[in-house]
């Protein structure tokens, strides 16, 4: 028995929409660093570089989902970021492309 909203490439929505949902993540993406820059500008709000830390930094990049859900940072965001193995950072995930054989 088949669902109406499956569809033969084993996506969940339909490609229009999960371009529109990548499109609208990544102006998020732009909103947060402009944001970010803002308040680095804003010296007589009260908030400067330390007490924003590590928020100053962010990197978007894409990667594969590892076994057991895993996901890697590459070398060069980990270095320019100071990640460091037992750091905790934040995560934003967006499904981009589903490689899965069709069940």
């Amino acid at each position: 028995m088949t669902d109406e909203n499956d569809s033969p490439d084993g996506l969940m929505w339909p490609p229009s929409m999960m371009k529109g949902i990548q499109q609208a993540s990544e102006q998020a993406v732009e909103q947060q660093q402009e944001f970010i820059q803002q308040l680095l500008g804003a010296s007589t709000s009260g908030v400067g570089v330390p007490q924003l830390g590590a928020m100053s930094q962010m990197a978007t990049f894409k990667t594969r989902v590892q076994s057991g859900g895993r996901i890697s940072i590459p070398d060069a965001e980990r270095e320019a970021l100071d990640i460091a193995e037992g750091d905790i950072v934040q995560t934003v995930v967006i499904p981009v492309k589903r490689n899965r054989d069709s069940e």
